[in-house]
């Protein structure tokens, strides 16, 4: 059976996601108060409707209890946004992730009952940020406020070393959890398992500890 979603609020960032479920053939029930860009959805989705997420009885005339995941991703109306996390709550939906303004914001969400909250444009500050410090950071996971996963480029510094040699976890306190080589991801590689030039290792840790190993392993 197709996943089933609901995307309320067709902003940059509703938007976006309407897009790419659709690309990984999920069924999308696109949602905004403006009909302007629920028309432009009409084509993509699999089924786009205009309504005010804050009217309960138009809300429940959708059948929104049926969707296993709904998605409020409603741009600069706070209040809309709590009104509609609240509602859905009270609806039943099972799992209900919503993007917040601020950290004021996700305190709110989190203490109505959303079970996820994201912070699009800061999470993305973070990546541009890391890439633009370091030139082997290719790209950056947050997992918590200490805690990320990153690809890191392999250079001549470490090329030529097996993981063992290397004594990662002891000297830096992280995990190399997969090697990207080419077209080939190995998996919880080897303590044997020799790094070579443009290898990109997926490391996990806290940011301190990531932070130094790219420092001083990799210069």
């Amino acid at each position: 059976m197709k996943k089933e979603f609901v995307v309320i609020g067709l902003g940059r960032f509703g938007g976006s996601i309407v897009k790419e479920l659709i690309e990984l053939e999920a069924d999308v029930m696109a949602i905004d108060k403006s009909e302007e860009r629920v028309e432009e959805y009409a084509n993509i989705a699999t089924q786009a409707v205009a309504v005010d997420t804050t009217d309960e009885a138009a809300l429940r005339s959708l059948g929104i209890r049926n969707f296993e995941h709904v998605v409020i991703a409603i741009g600069e109306n706070i209040q809309a946004s709590i009104l509609t996390t609240l509602i859905l709550k009270e609806i039943g939906v099972e799992r209900i992730t919503v993007k917040a303004q601020n950290d004021y914001h996700e305190k709110v969400l989190r203490k109505i009952g959303a079970d996820q909250v994201v912070h699009p444009e800061r999470d993305m500050g973070k990546r541009i940020a890391n890439n633009l410090v370091s030139n082997n950071i290719l790209d950056y996971l947050e997992l918590s406020d200490e805690y990320s996963i990153v690809e890191i480029q392999a250079n001549n510094h470490i090329a030529g070393s097996s993981l063992i040699d290397l004594d990662i976890r002891a000297k830096y306190g992280v995990n190399i959890v997969a090697i990207k080589r080419g077209t080939h991801i190995l998996v919880s590689p080897q303590a044997i398992e020799q790094i070579e030039v443009n290898d990109v290792l997926i490391v996990i840790g806290s940011d301190l500890d990531i932070h130094r190993f790219e420092r001083k392993a990799l210069h």
